[in-house]
């Protein structure tokens, strides 16, 4: 069935240009580290395997890398568990090995950014290890604990993320401590002045050995209510609940005023660094309104972004439009970024796949609308290619949290499964050695190597619309004007210094007419022609007028 839909003029005029930062608008790469590149042989992705990497990276056409935590860890939540901020896991490799890589990315114009992880810490932290020895130390207030209640209980209802309570008691100082994750990811108190300066310390760090940036974990969690006060229950909802955390409001847990302050503190360090970048990740059912928050103004974070794609069982023009009018041109509101994909959440193309829509086509089309966004972009290692998500069975599961919830919590681990490299190969080209989660068995097929020497391929094209993001002041840095969403229908915008872009996507299985004026065709994928978008239909059109 098809539909007619007709696009009138827009009449929006954008604001002049001016020179700005070399993040606004930037397309980052994620590297998950354990799974891009083993250099020698254990299994396990290392730094030195990244750098040896580095060329393929910067060939995609992006501006930075993300590298996900590479920091001494117990690994019991694969890095986001720290025991030292400002040292490298001899898995990984060394402070030299890191050196190397971001002289390497350097000398490639790429930027490199790191994850800070400053809600929590490991519990194999030597922070924690002092804090837990008496109530009278020097760091006995640098995590959050509490007496319990009169009958032996917790301090409160409040629970973790990954499942049950978010007290564990300590027999050693006679108390609970908090964690919002696991039991070994005790929470720090980051109302304490010393606790930030010390987490400053460690962004000066990284800062001063070369690193351009930081993407800020789980931030909204940094800080809890002192007061110690109750969780009121959840309302009624629609909404699948799998875990005892589902069925609260998370208000006195995190999310505490405060915060903003301190990201304040964090961006008077970052300005004293020249174009340092930093971007919060913000998840949960108050997101919207703390990323804002965190953004707001020239004082505090760079960006954030939220999980509207992440964990979206579909792609819908509503979503889609609904995620992006969150963050309009406005003073005051801060600059988005934007993630189909990272290492939290099932890849994109398996959870958005459409009945009757062929799974390449529709990748090409996922990676068209990624880069039409205003925003910053992230692309996650892997999507390039076009891969989908792997089937672990619970015997190799890694992941904490679905071993945790099994089997009403998907496994984080399909989406981390090691990169192939070369098809054929032993493992793909990943390692020598036994990899630390299997390689998908579809995977081998979109290795590398194969889709280097395929002009037609995911890998090509998403170097072409990267190229053809940097290349368009519309794309990088314009302002959105009138949306159009009609059934299946995507059509937005992208307006600036000079350039006018209309972006049409057919996010269904149907062929959609659609009516245009005409434009130059800059791009064209899955057979659209200006009247007519086939199924995962991508058109984008240059139009002759610039107001």
């Amino acid at each position: 069935m098809t539909t007619n839909q007709s696009l009138p003029k827009p009449d929006f005029a954008p604001a002049p240009g001016a020179a700005l930062p070399w993040w606004k608008g930037a397309a980052i790469y994620q590297i998950y580290p354990r799974s891009f590149a083993d250099s020698n042989g254990d299994g396990i992705g290392d730094l030195a395997g990244i750098t040896a990497r580095l060329d393929y990276v910067a060939s995609l056409g992006v501006d930075a890398i993300w590298l996900s935590p590479f920091y001494p860890s117990p690994m019991e939540d694969f890095g986001y568990d720290v025991a030292d901020y400002c040292d490298v896991d001899p898995i990984f490799g060394t402070l030299a090995d890191f050196d190397a890589l971001v002289a390497k990315a350097h000398g490639l114009g790429l930027k490199v950014t790191t994850d800070l992880v400053f809600a929590h810490t490991s519990d194999r932290h030597a922070w924690f290890a002092e804090s837990r020895a008496s109530r009278t130390n020097a760091k006995a207030d640098w995590y959050v604990w509490a007496d319990a209640r009169d009958d032996g209980s917790p301090p409160t209802n409040w629970q973790s993320v990954f499942g049950g309570p978010a007290w564990t008691w300590d027999a050693r100082r006679g108390q609970y401590y908090m964690h919002n994750f696991l039991s070994s990811q005790p929470q720090l108190n980051v109302h304490n002045r010393d606790v930030q300066d010390a987490l400053l310390d460690a962004v000066r760090f990284w800062l001063d050995r070369g690193v351009d940036g930081f993407r800020i974990d789980a931030i909204n969690f940094a800080m809890h209510d002192p007061l110690l006060r109750d969780n009121p229950p959840a309302p009624p909802s629609n909404k699948p609940r799998t875990r005892p955390f589902d069925f609260q409001q998370k208000i006195y847990n995190q999310s505490h005023p405060d915060i903003a302050l301190f990201l304040e503190r964090i961006r008077a360090l970052t300005d004293q660094y020249e174009g340092a970048f930093t971007v919060a990740e913000v998840g949960g059912e108050e997101a919207e309104r703390e990323m804002k928050l965190f953004t707001a103004g020239e004082r505090r974070l760079n960006s954030a972004y939220g999980f509207n794609f992440l964990y979206a069982d579909a792609l819908t023009p509503r979503l889609v439009r609904e995620a992006a009018e969150q963050w309009p041109d406005a003073p005051g509101i801060g600059w988005p970024s934007w993630a189909f994909e990272n290492h939290d959440a099932p890849r994109a193309l398996s959870r958005w796949a459409v009945e009757g829509v062929d799974a390449s086509a529709y990748a090409a089309m996922k990676m068209a609308l990624l880069c039409a966004l205003r925003g910053n972009i992230i692309l996650y290692n892997g999507e390039e290619l076009g891969l989908g998500q792997v089937d672990i069975p619970l015997e190799l599961v890694k992941d904490p949290e679905a071993l945790k919830n099994w089997p009403l919590t998907l496994s984080r681990d399909g989406a981390r499964t090691p990169l192939p490299w070369v098809a054929g190969a032993r493992h793909a080209g990943f390692s020598d050695g036994d990899p630390w989660l299997p390689l998908g068995e579809a995977h081998d097929a979109l290795a590398v190597d194969r889709q280097e020497a395929d002009a037609g391929s995911m890998l090509a094209l998403t170097r072409r619309l990267l190229a053809l993001r940097a290349a368009s002041p519309a794309l990088r840095l314009g302002a959105n004007a009138r949306w159009v969403v009609q059934g299946d229908l995507l059509g937005f915008d992208r307006i600036g210094e000079g350039q006018h872009l209309r972006c049409l996507f057919n996010l269904g299985a149907g062929t959609i007419d659609v009516a245009t004026e005409s434009g130059r065709i800059l791009l064209a994928l899955n057979g659209a022609e200006p009247d007519k978008l086939p199924p995962a239909g991508v058109l984008w059109l240059e139009m002759e007028e610039t107001k």
